[in-house]
């Protein structure tokens, strides 16, 4: 008689086991190079237009979220995802991948009602969250401000 813990016994000898080093490597690089990149744009920022480091965050994550978009709309970053793993998920960029992959799966369905419901179930939540807990920190240190 086969259980649920004999099948899953027995399926384990034929799993392939994953590389953890070279997955782990692959990650690291993949997402240091995203860095390094966004380190790359702060740079060009700032000495292009003058910038300060503090006023350069914000394009800088701007074409970041732009790159991601487009590269996921090229196919490239499911590549990119499928090669390095969690290295992708660089929470800029691999938030505005899963942004525009939902968007994209969904857009035969319409714009209002396929694409922009969609794109914002996932980001609904994280943006949510966000500003929920950005309001939290921000009352918070109001209050220590005020009071020591």
């Amino acid at each position: 008689m086969i259980t649920k813990d004999n099948y899953a016994k027995d399926i384990k000898k034929y799993q392939p086991k994953p590389n953890l080093v070279k997955n782990c490597i692959k990650a690291f690089l993949v997402g240091g190079l995203i860095c390094v990149i966004g380190q790359g744009l702060t740079i060009f920022y700032m000495e292009v237009f003058d910038f300060t480091e503090k006023q350069a965050t914000n394009p800088t994550i701007s074409t970041l979220i732009l790159i991601a978009a487009l590269l996921t709309g090229f196919g490239i970053y499911d590549k990119i995802g499928q090669f390095a793993g969690a290295g992708s998920a660089v929470p800029v960029t691999g938030f505005a991948n899963s942004v525009a992959s939902a968007a994209l799966e969904h857009k035969s369905e319409g714009l209002v009602l396929g694409v922009a419901t969609n794109m914002f179930k996932l980001a609904g939540s994280v943006i949510v969250f966000g500003t929920v807990s950005a309001y939290i920190v921000g009352l918070i240190r109001y209050l220590v401000e005020q009071f020591l």
